[in-house]
């Protein structure tokens, strides 16, 4: 397997970082628009892990060019393209992977797009539909792409099949809860407003219409920030009021797993809510560039430049990547499913994986929230290696024998693991 990721930012740099502990690839190229985020990377590799430096390599990538993509992968004889940038180039690198011959891998599907007249009610364009439109001609290719494959969605989505296929003999729901009790503070020691996650992908997930599935209904979308709930989470994070929020597994669950209810809610706490409504109130959260006046030149004078709104918000926040040192606390991502055990009586679990940022931190010089996002990209690309998991079309990680992946992701590093526990609360 030749792998070549587009994106040296957080996830792409914290995925390069566990390839190369692994052994089960032949080369990795790390691109980048930035090329000097590549080599960064690499630089790390060849302090960290001295042996593994030849088979990886640095190349630049505009990723919202199709013919780019392409010509990257064909240059390095790539095998399978990983996405590892935010989901508005799903579309270019999809269609870049396909035209080389390569198969897909992504974290975060094709963008959605609220219903014109009825947002809060009815779908519009659902999140990953432009990619499933397509996977007749993937099939037919013999090509897989594999999508949504990263903690939410991915490690959730296994979970859930692990559930269906091990736990439950009917499921009521299977809803996907994410908490932490993570805290980033300034040179002072003062707690600042530092997402832990891209601005621009947590701006779309938060306010757009979160999408609900209901056996007996279909898909259909709420407000945004609606039917806050207090979820009790493990690893000394406690109770933290989750909402609704628009998520990738309540478009793949159903389509492999049988729920009465498929919901996400994710935990933002009072004050990040507050955040996003604001930039919302303020067009802050558009993407349509505006034009502004732009810095002075040398002799004084101000032109105009074109700038997108959220680019502005992101610009202007700290990059996630950077947050690792001044971060302290633990993230949480899971699935609680309820219904009818394989005994027949009624059955209530939460299957977890739960991330310090210390032990990122430590290892791998990543924040916890962009490392635990790498993890399952890591897993799922050495199953499709040896073979463990195969397919053809457009496929989510439901869609694949979930034991494997939980057992390569658990066993310890001694013994060919990942070295992850993950847990089983009975509720």
């Amino acid at each position: 397997m030749k792998i070549l990721i587009i994106g040296a930012g957080g996830v792409g740099n914290s995925l390069a970082k566990i390839l190369a502990t692994r052994s089960f690839y032949d080369s990795v190229i790390v691109s980048d628009f930035d090329l000097s985020r590549a080599h960064g990377v690499l630089e790390w590799i060849e302090a960290k892990h001295p042996g593994q430096r030849p088979r990886f390599q640095a190349d630049h990538v505009d990723a919202s060019s199709v013919d780019q993509v392409s010509a990257l992968a064909r240059k390095h004889g790539a095998t399978l393209v990983m996405n590892a940038v935010e989901p508005s180039f799903v579309e270019s690198i999809f269609d870049g992977a396909f035209a080389a011959g390569a198969d897909y891998m992504d974290m975060a599907m094709s963008l959605s797009s609220p219903h014109p007249t009825d947002p809060h009610n009815t779908p519009g364009v659902m999140l990953g539909q432009w990619q499933f439109d397509q996977s007749a001609n993937w099939e037919a290719a013999g090509r897989l792409a594999l999508v949504g494959m990263g903690v939410e969605p991915g490690i959730s989505d296994v979970f859930a099949r692990y559930a269906s296929d091990h736990l439950f003999s009917e499921i009521d729901e299977i809803g996907v809860r994410d908490g932490a009790n993570l805290v980033v503070t300034d040179e002072q020691g003062n707690e600042i407003f530092a997402p832990s996650f891209s601005i621009w992908t947590t701006i779309e997930e938060c306010l757009n219409p979160p999408l609900v599935y209901e056996k007996d209904r279909g898909w259909f979308t709420t407000a945004p920030f609606s039917e806050p709930e207090v979820f009790h989470f493990p690893a000394g994070i406690g109770p933290v009021e989750c909402v609704n929020v628009e998520h990738e597994e309540v478009v793949l669950v159903p389509r492999h797993i049988d729920a009465k209810r498929v919901t996400f809610k994710y935990g933002l706490g009072e004050e990040f809510i507050g955040v996003l409504r604001t930039l919302n109130l303020l067009g802050l959260d558009a993407t349509t560039p505006v034009t502004v006046r732009s810095a002075p030149d040398d002799s004084g004078q101000r032109g105009k430049v074109s700038v997108s709104p959220r680019d502005m918000v992101a610009a202007v926040l700290p990059d996630p990547a950077t947050l690792g040192e001044s971060m302290t606390g633990t993230t949480c991502a899971g699935v609680w499913v309820t219904g009818t055990g394989l005994d027949g009586k009624p059955r209530e679990v939460y299957l977890y994986h739960a991330l310090d940022n210390a032990w990122s931190m430590e290892h791998f010089d990543a924040q916890c929230v962009v490392w635990q996002t790498a993890l399952a990209p890591a897993v799922a690309l050495e199953l499709l290696a040896t073979g463990v998991w195969s397919g053809a079309g457009v496929i989510g990680p439901e869609g694949f024998d979930a034991k494997p992946f939980l057992e390569l992701m658990a066993a310890p590093e001694s013994e060919g693991g990942y070295g992850q526990a993950w847990g089983l609360e009975e509720r």
